[in-house]
């Protein structure tokens, strides 16, 4: 008996092997050797859509990335990728319009702090990155995680670090240096300035608040308490006081943009300036061997400043016909390979351990010090009630900016926020 059955099951097995046929076995070894390759399992796909839409937003390197990988795309998969060019930041309210109406994307890309509104307004839908998580660096995994469910494919982790002028100052460690060389530094009437920063911007004021102590919605670790704005207790009161003596002490002009900043620091006349990743590639032109990175330097109290840190995902668009292969895409765009392409072409960095760890960007003198400052920042919150906390708190910097109570100016902020949330009915 046991031989027959033997022989019955060698034949079983020989049988499925010859179903399976030399372009199968070909397509699961390619399938095996590249991680997240397109080339899905047919099995268990939906038939092939002749074409995706990607919403890519409208920057010439961005957009040269995303043609690059998902041209690629197409040759392995046969499916045409359509790439619409759409500033970010226009994307949802376009999406609201266009979805209903057929005419909307598959995909679309976002920073992760409107993940919220998003899945509240039932504009997406979550991804399922189960056999992939783990290559996502736990920053950009909590970053699109809500209400238990990943709302994205993380591409993009960015946060600030100290810029410095190599010629005019040694790489600073503490504010303390900073405000050192402020103050040798700084002459208004030349437009010479030892340090400079949007100080009137709570994105990038954040860290000044939080290292003391501040927090936008307390945090049990997995959920956000919305009721609870930490932006009006002593921290939040001692990072304001810290922000007003800038202006106070004229290190940071009450009129400066961005643009009047960047162009003031490319043409030499700023030793340290806080800002993005997104500058590197315009500082570099300028300021050649002479620019400097480094993470944010040491409050007073010994801690190091906690940043926001924004993750930029590509995300599923409830409206998609083609949510199986839509997904596929997402995984293929921000697998290890096409990330490092996107880097290589875009210069923004992925939230990848591999990317991070990989000598191209852990080598790089620049790239690596915002990197560095992502282990010491924290997510922007995600929540829905996010949206209600911009406005306030940065008429408040504004107030403080021009001298105004800084305890004052915070306690009302936060009592307007509160308002804003309860009206709005986020959560």
């Amino acid at each position: 008996m046991k031989k027959w059955l033997g022989l019955f099951v060698a034949l079983v097995l020989f049988a499925v092997l010859a179903a399976c046929g030399p372009d199968e076995a070909k397509d699961s070894d390619k399938k095996d050797s590249t991680s997240n390759s397109g080339e899905s399992a047919e099995s268990s796909m939906p038939e092939k859509p002749e074409s995706l839409t990607i919403w890519v937003n409208a920057e010439e390197k961005q957009e040269q990335a995303v043609k690059q990988i998902t041209d690629k795309y197409t040759e392995e998969t046969g499916i045409a990728v359509e790439l619409v060019p759409i500033n970010m930041l226009d994307q949802v309210e376009k999406l609201d319009v266009e979805g209903p109406a057929g005419n909307g994307p598959d995909i679309i890309f976002q920073p992760h702090d409107r993940i919220g509104d998003l899945a509240m307004r039932g504009l997406v839908d979550p991804v399922d990155l189960s056999d992939v998580e783990s290559e996502y660096t736990d920053i950009a995994l909590k970053a699109v995680t809500y209400d238990g469910d990943y709302w994205g494919a993380p591409a993009v982790m960015e946060t600030y670090a100290m810029y410095y002028n190599k010629s005019l100052t040694d790489a600073p460690e503490t504010m303390e240096d900073i405000m050192a060389v402020a103050a040798d530094f700084t002459d208004a009437s030349q437009d010479k300035y030892g340090f400079l920063m949007e100080a009137a911007n709570f994105y990038f004021v954040y860290p000044f608040f939080s290292g003391y102590g501040a927090y936008v919605f307390a945090n049990d670790g997995e959920n956000y308490d919305i009721a609870d704005v930490g932006l009006a207790n002593d921290g939040a009161k001692e990072g304001g006081d810290l922000v007003q003596s800038w202006f106070n002490n004229g290190y940071i002009p009450q009129d400066l943009t961005p643009d009047i900043m960047n162009g003031l620091f490319k043409e030499g006349k700023v030793a340290t300036v806080l800002n993005g990743p997104w500058m590197v590639r315009e500082y570099q032109e300028a300021l050649g061997e002479d620019l400097g990175v480094v993470p944010l330097p040491l409050l007073d109290n010994g801690e190091n400043p906690k940043s926001f840190v924004g993750v930029k995902s590509y995300m599923l668009s409830y409206y998609s016909d083609n949510k199986e292969w839509a997904t596929d895409l997402l995984k293929y765009i921000t697998n290890e390979e096409n990330s490092m392409v996107y880097y290589e072409v875009a210069g923004e960095i992925p939230p990848r351990y591999d990317a991070i760890e990989n000598p191209i960007i852990a080598d790089d003198e620049i790239y690596s010090a915002f990197a560095e400052q992502t282990n010491y920042g924290e997510p922007m919150p995600n929540v829905p009630a996010m949206q209600q906390v911009w406005e306030p708190i940065n008429n408040a910097l504004n107030f403080i900016s021009k001298g105004e109570p800084v305890d004052e100016v915070m306690e009302e902020a936060v009592e307007m926020i509160l308002s804003n949330i309860e009206a709005s009915g986020a959560n």
